[in-house]
């Protein structure tokens, strides 16, 4: 059982507009605090055997310079990997999905007192969204899924059963999930608006996302 509104609280998350190589970019990041140690939470966000346990199977080299692949997502090459010290760590990767080339970073930073706070940074160019998207699903569109990820983590290091895509796409359709996804939709029109986006293009963004996750139909008008 999940504490669907203590988790979809627990997460940060902004939206800003940038430039990477010179191209307009949006940047969405997430963040939250897991109670459990650096050492821990690095393994489990770069071990191949553990990744599958709360994410989605992957396979490939995952080092520096290797190249991965998501199971029926995304794939990249790892472009820079700083194991923990000094009670930091991270990495950075290209996220190449649809024939598009984003960047994803992972940033871990101690917190002293045996948590960990996690960063996600996802940066995509304009040019790489389909026409008509980011207007008709805003941020949450990947927003969502990234809120999935944080949760999958959350559950993983508490020790809870391994999450699999198919246990994951289940969850979605029970009422549980649903008001999950709702909830994290929700947050993602929020952040939208902190970062610029018109309210009401935003909100309506933001129920196209939560019935694109859960195959709710749109209300009768």
């Amino acid at each position: 059982m999940v504490d669907v509104n203590a988790q979809v609280a627990a997460v940060d998350r902004a939206v800003r507009d940038d430039e990477l190589d010179g191209a307009p970019t949006c940047v969405q990041s997430l963040a939250q605090t897991y109670p459990s140690p650096i050492d821990d939470v690095w393994d489990a966000v770069t071990s191949a055997e553990r990744i599958p346990r709360w994410f989605l199977p992957v396979s490939g080299d995952l080092r520096l310079g290797g190249r991965y692949q998501l199971e029926g997502n995304a794939g990249g090459e790892v472009l820079e990997c700083r194991p923990p010290a000094d009670g930091a760590a991270g990495y950075r990767v290209t996220w190449e999905y649809g024939g598009g080339v984003s960047r994803l970073e992972v940033a871990l930073r101690s917190d002293g007192d045996g948590s960990t706070r996690v960063e996600l940074i996802h940066t995509a160019r304009i040019a790489d969204v389909p026409p008509g998207f980011w207007e008709a699903y805003g941020p949450g569109a990947t927003g969502v899924g990234w809120d999935g990820g944080l949760l999958g983590l959350a559950l993983h290091l508490a020790g809870s059963t391994d999450v699999t895509p198919e246990t994951a796409e289940a969850w979605a359709f029970t009422d549980e999930g649903k008001a999950f996804y709702r909830a994290a939709a929700t947050a993602w029109g929020e952040a939208h608006i902190r970062g610029g986006g018109e309210p009401e293009a935003a909100r309506t963004a933001a129920d196209a996302t939560y019935r694109f996750y859960t195959g709710e139909p749109e209300p009768e008008r």
